[in-house]
């Protein structure tokens, strides 16, 4: 049965206070030491607290809504009989919060098959909390209030700052962005590297960034954070252009909607340049 408007903010509202209840967690463990495991590479982390996280987060949804799919970062997978599936990253930045570095989140998207219905990204250390709902905009709430998101308005490339990430493969890949920084580098006005995803493309939804690029994301990395960007008025394709496809592997483009063409074109130069090296 298909969710209507009140039904999706209830599901919306049992997002964030699952996210909410696993940030808490995530900020009681940031100080603590903690057990690394490695999982596709050296650098590819993961801590008891991902998978704690993760395990709170699953049983708040579907307890909520037992027909509905999860796809989970730390293994979760459940098939749902409804299509709704909910992606779930119970904590964007791994490598930062295993180094005690302040930024990470907790990203939890529900999607209608290829249709993205409701997003939050809640960072627990700022404790801004980034939702989205189809067709009703994109707001962050804060312990000031609630605001909404709109993208930022710059339309010059030169002008506009980027942010982007490098993949676990990156040692061994020759397909590891090193290309498309060095051409951003050189027209555009910044880069920025944070290392937190979900929060890359939601400072896209509120201006603080005019664009962001990556490559081998995984469908919880930014199942929420795209609806929020679309929310606020920016576009979310591919890096070649094309619609995103809900796999579990893809690489993304999130912009203002002024810029983006103009990024297109240099990520476009740059594949063309390491096809050529």
């Amino acid at each position: 049965m298909d969710l209507k408007k009140s039904d999706l903010k209830g599901q919306l509202n049992i997002a964030v206070e699952a996210a909410h209840v696993a940030g808490q967690l995530l900020l009681e463990g940031f100080e603590k030491e903690k057990t690394i495991d490695r999982k596709s590479s050296e650098v590819d982390w993961v801590t008891e607290y991902d998978r704690a996280s993760e395990d709170l987060i699953v049983k708040r949804l579907i307890g909520a809504n037992p027909d509905h799919g999860i796809v989970g970062e730390e293994g979760s997978r459940k098939e749902g009989s409804s299509g709704y599936t909910w992606y779930i990253d119970p904590l964007d930045a791994t490598n930062n919060y295993a180094h005690k570095f302040p930024i990470f989140a907790v990203s939890i998207g529900l999607y209608l098959n290829e249709e993205p219905l409701v997003g939050v990204v809640y960072d627990p250390v700022r404790g801004d909390t980034f939702t989205g709902l189809t067709g009703q905009g994109a707001f962050l709430s804060t312990s000031g209030g609630s605001k909404q998101l709109f993208v930022s308005s710059t339309n010059d490339l030169n002008q506009s700052l980027l942010a982007t990430g490098f993949p676990y493969d990156r040692q061994t890949s020759r397909h590891n962005n090193i290309s498309e920084v060095k051409a951003f580098v050189e027209t555009a006005q910044g880069i920025r590297r944070p290392g937190c995803a979900a929060l890359d493309m939601v400072y896209v939804a509120c201006g603080r960034l005019d664009g962001y690029w990556e490559y081998k994301l995984f469908a919880w990395d930014m199942a929420a954070a795209r609806l929020i960007v679309e929310e606020a008025g920016g576009k979310f394709t591919s890096p070649d252009g094309k619609p995103i496809i809900m796999e579990e592997k893809l690489s993304v483009l999130a912009s203002n909607g002024h810029i983006h063409d103009q990024m297109l074109q240099v990520l476009s130069r740059a594949r063309l340049e390491r096809q050529e090296d």
